[in-house]
């Protein structure tokens, strides 16, 4: 939603899982439930049928938009048809245009009755960083990407930025309810739903919290078609009932190895493997391999009080990655010890065969006793002190000049 909106660092969890969520906090929600298997599937489709369900819909539960264009979600008619799609989505792996070419696997399918739809309608939470507020963003086009409606009809998109502890007023529902055409028995249901989704925004201290669709039914009421909750990661320690909803496989194998080291790492597209101490430098040190024209394959900050354990740790995560082709190691030395960060390196080469060539930058505290313990160890490296030299050396590292 533009510069000024801020997702921020975030935990998702599965489409069922903040469904159930809406369903503690009263936002209504279509009948289903979540299959790990297709006979399960099965099952539990016959008992939604028992209950008067004659049509379903069949959706893979990953962490990614675009399902419905990638086969992820789709219509059956019988509980026999359920079985069927289940079985070809779970254990199967969904390629979106989020998620990349590796795709995510499917573990499991979210089974439900079909809605029958009159409109459809986008509202969602998220964090203006420019305002340090929540703020509400709504749309009478839903079921498409927002960012798609705000390049096209930007017009379309109403934003309304709200007091932290004083939820959503009633100048906001009306100026929504008008936009989506409601009447005035539906603007109450609206306002009880907005308010909902914002104790459950504040609350769970989340990044963002989005209905997309929500719909207004043929029976004239509003319903939570699709629901998304990402959670701010570093609040996650005020609510330990999250933490349990995370599913590793939905994420890179590298990130959660590095959650379980303790240091941050975020996996890139590049071939300029980083590893640097603390997020500013991270930054910068992207900004001048991207400077060069090359492109960082990662974020890797070991942080600014790292141990040497830290160091062996994360170097271990930098070679695992094969796209690799150089390692830059920036290092500026304040409360993290430059000889400490050098003899973890060397360790971690005891363990780990790097065949990459690598640059160094060891600046700051104890850089001499650094640079002896990188000379002393016998290892091919390229040690550098000044950016510009680095920049040269990262270059000629690619060129197969180091």
């Amino acid at each position: 939603m533009g510069s000024g909106f801020e997702a921020g660092k975030a935990m998702n969890i599965h489409e069922y899982q903040a469904k159930q969520m809406f369903g503690d906090y009263g936002i209504p929600v279509p009948r289903g439930f979540v299959a790990k298997s297709a006979l399960e599937a099965f099952e539990l489709a016959g008992e939604l049928v028992r209950d008067g369900v004659e049509r379903f819909v069949v959706k893979a539960q990953v962490h990614a938009g675009g399902r419905g264009k990638a086969g992820g979600i789709r219509l059956c008619s019988s509980p026999q048809e359920v079985e069927r799609v289940a079985a070809e989505l779970i254990g199967h792996t969904l390629v979106t245009h989020q998620t990349g070419a590796d795709g995510k696997p499917v573990g499991s399918v979210l089974v439900e009755e079909v809605t029958d739809i009159a409109k459809e309608f986008y509202v969602g939470l998220v964090i203006d960083r420019s305002r340090y507020a929540p703020a509400l963003i709504a749309c009478a086009e839903g079921g498409v990407e927002i960012e798609e409606v705000a390049k096209r009809s930007p017009e379309k998109v109403l934003t309304f930025v709200l007091w932290p502890y004083g939820g959503v007023d009633g100048f906001v529902v009306r100026s929504v309810a008008r936009a989506f055409g409601l009447d005035r028995s539906q603007s109450r249901e609206l306002a009880r739903l907005l308010n909902a989704l914002y104790r459950t925004f504040r609350e769970k201290e989340c990044t963002l919290a989005e209905i997309n669709p929500l719909v207004l039914k043929a029976d004239g009421h509003l319903l939570a078609l699709d629901a998304k909750l990402n959670f701010d990661d570093n609040a996650l320690y005020r609510h330990p009932e999250l933490r349990l909803l995370r599913d590793p496989n939905q994420e890179d194998a590298l990130e959660v190895q590095a959650r379980r080291f303790g240091v941050d790492y975020v996996r890139m597209d590049g071939e300029i493997g980083c590893m640097v101490n603390g997020a500013g430098l991270a930054m910068a040190t992207m900004d001048l391999v991207d400077g060069v024209g090359l492109s960082p394959a990662n974020f890797l900050d070991i942080k600014g009080g790292a141990r040497k354990e830290n160091v062996v740790n994360a170097f271990k995560l930098l070679s695992q990655d094969e796209r690799v082709k150089v390692a830059f190691i920036n290092i500026f030395g304040g409360i993290v010890r430059c000889d400490m960060v050098a003899q973890g390196l060397v360790e971690a080469l005891d363990e780990v065969d790097v065949k990459v060539p690598m640059v160094i930058r060891l600046v700051g505290t104890n850089e001499k006793d650094g640079r002896r313990i990188l000379e002393e160890s016998g290892r091919r490296f390229v040690v550098v002190t000044t950016l510009s030299e680095a920049k040269q050396a990262v270059l000629s590292a690619v060129r197969g000049g180091a």
